[in-house]
């Protein structure tokens, strides 16, 4: 398995308000795209996946109408 950072943004979609939440944790896990449906377990959720140049791996989040971000960087 291995490790990772990872940081989970949810963003205000209120106007007037550009503040986020911002949660950092550290996880083992080997399946990333499961990590995610578990998160979200009962809830309708599309997400955008996204590997960058330095490993981090992005997934663009929308679920119940809330924009949210995990991004997973290998430790």
């Amino acid at each position: 398995m291995k490790e990772y950072e990872a940081v989970w943004e949810i963003f205000n979609l209120c106007s007037g308000n550009q503040m986020r939440d911002v949660f950092v944790d550290e996880i083992v896990c080997d399946d990333l795209d499961q990590f995610i449906r578990d998160k979200f377990k009962g809830e309708e959720v599309n997400w955008e996946k996204t590997l960058m140049e330095d490993g981090t791996i992005v997934y663009d989040i929308m679920t119940s109408k809330i924009k949210q971000r995990y991004s997973f960087t290998e430790i």
